[in-house]
């Protein structure tokens, strides 16, 4: 599939997305319950959205310690960025570019620093995970009878989320254990590679492999999924009063519901989830809490707003302050999957 068409596949995804979110709304009864919003709510929920990012470059620092040191500045500044990159650009190219800046600006592996990320998409995978377990074992106020049908497949989905995390944390256990025999593939990918192609790619794996180093650490690894779990918690509190803002009654608990939903919905590559963030909210909302549509709506446009205009604001205020721009981003997530310098 070209880099055209794949854009243009997003692109209809994402429309239809938002189709399904607008049906049967009334706008001018969403604008209403916009203006009758709780301002105080609302802002504590934008608050909790740049809080989250100062936890996520902290998290960052102490997952890279065992290869670097990497100072707060630019991994808070390089989280934003790639945060920023991933919510108005298609395919998420944040992920490759968040790691790709830091390495470069503080002298790490990139290949090692690319790993960090993996580490923590597993540690977040495993925190909602386990939110949502949590909720559906001590804090379950009868979803089920709720909508049934919804409520089985959120479980389901938590489940084979749950499963595929432990696999992938078991990979990644004899990948860090191991690192060495990566660079040792050389000869082997020689049959297959012209050699100073095998000889690059093996040197990647190993330096991938090196970075994995927090995960041959259960000390280290533990301490890691705790501060996941106050990252977490933060984005929960943000969820939390963006819904409440609206006069919804909810308990803070049922947040680990609507995490795992708009987890779920966000999966879905369209830039900055836009169409499947709001789907999931809705959904989460109407079926779950018996909210009224309208309403419902609103709050998903303005909680998806308050997660992700603060992140979007300040990347691109650090962008413009390393003298890049949208086309520039572009540039670097490129420059970023080819390993070129920008």
């Amino acid at each position: 599939m070209t880099k055209h068409t794949r854009t243009a596949v997003i692109a209809v995804v994402s429309l239809a997305l938002l189709a399904f979110f607008l049906r049967g709304a009334h706008l001018d009864r969403v604008w209403s319950e916009i203006k009758d919003a709780d301002s105080l709510m609302i802002s504590i929920s934008v608050i909790t959205t740049v809080l989250t990012m100062v936890i996520r470059a902290v998290r960052w620092q102490y997952l890279l310690a065992p290869i670097g040191q990497a100072r707060f500045r630019p991994a808070f500044r390089t989280t934003m960025i790639g945060f920023a990159a991933s919510s108005v650009l298609p395919a998420r190219p944040g992920e490759v570019i968040r790691p790709y800046l830091l390495a470069r600006q503080e002298g790490l592996s990139v290949p090692s620093t690319f790993a960090t990320i993996v580490v923590e998409r597993v540690l977040d995978s495993t925190t909602v995970v386990l939110l949502l377990a949590s909720f559906v074992l001590f804090f379950d106020p009868g979803m089920a009878a709720a909508d049934s049908t919804m409520y089985r497949l959120v479980r389901l989905g938590g489940v084979a989320v749950g499963a595929g995390t432990l696999g992938l944390l078991g990979v990644l256990f004899f990948a860090a254990g191991k690192p060495e025999t990566f660079g040792k593939w050389g000869p082997q990918l020689e049959r297959l590679l012209p050699s100073k192609i095998a000889h690059v790619f093996a040197g990647l794996l190993q330096g991938f492999a090196e970075g994995l180093a927090v995960v041959r650490n259960p000390a280290r690894l533990a301490v890691g999924l705790l501060m996941s779990f106050v990252l977490w918690l933060s984005i929960v509190l943000g969820i939390w009063t963006g819904i409440i803002a609206f006069h919804i009654a909810m308990p803070f608990t049922g947040s680990f519901l609507m995490l795992a939903l708009i987890a779920v919905g966000v999966s879905v590559p369209t830039p900055g989830g836009v169409g499947a963030f709001e789907a999931a909210v809705q959904i989460g909302l109407t079926a779950f809490y018996g909210v009224q549509n309208d309403r419902a709506v609103g709050a998903a446009l303005v909680l998806h707003a308050t997660s992700v205009l603060p992140t979007v604001i300040l990347g691109f205020l650090f962008l413009v302050q390393d003298g890049l721009d949208f086309g520039g981003m572009q540039k670097l997530a490129t420059a970023a999957v080819e390993g070129e310098a920008p």
